[in-house]
């Protein structure tokens, strides 16, 4: 067995889209990942995120909002931040071997119809694209 990936999604509050692309990763595929979620500062979850994955059939137990100061001192092989405030506090994230940008529109505030599904929808999209180029590329250096 490898090392898994150390992956860690970040957001402004930790509180929707970096939970929901913690849990998706890990629902995803967690024999080779390991994913963590984490904000610029912490928040209370909020329960349509809860709802949301449940939803989809993906556990959210023990899902809490976490400060990005609780990763302090920490190696990751992947920082991925989820919104605008998150990417531009760069110099706040632990030690990374790369930093990667997905942004998407708060579902807390959008005008969508059913935004946190759609948003859960957009970013599990997300997380399948990467996984799949990140195992294509691990086994072709295998």
């Amino acid at each position: 067995m490898t090392e898994k990936f150390r992956v860690l999604f970040v957001c402004a509050k930790n509180d929707i889209r970096s939970l929901m692309a913690e849990s998706l990763l890990k629902h995803t595929d967690s024999e080779h990942f390991e994913a963590f979620s984490a904000g610029l500062e912490a928040s209370e979850v909020d329960p349509r995120t809860l709802e949301s994955l449940e939803h989809i059939g993906v556990d959210a137990t023990g899902l809490r909002s976490k400060s990005i100061s609780e990763f302090e001192g920490q190696q990751f092989d992947y920082v991925i931040t989820l919104c605008d405030k998150s990417s531009e506090e760069a110099g706040k994230m632990p030690i990374s071997d790369e930093v990667m940008t997905w942004n998407f529109e708060d579902p807390a505030s959008s005008e969508r119809h059913e935004p946190f599904r759609h948003a859960l929808q957009e970013i599990h999209d997300r997380v399948k694209m990467f996984v799949t180029v990140k195992m294509r590329h691990s086994s072709a250096h295998a």
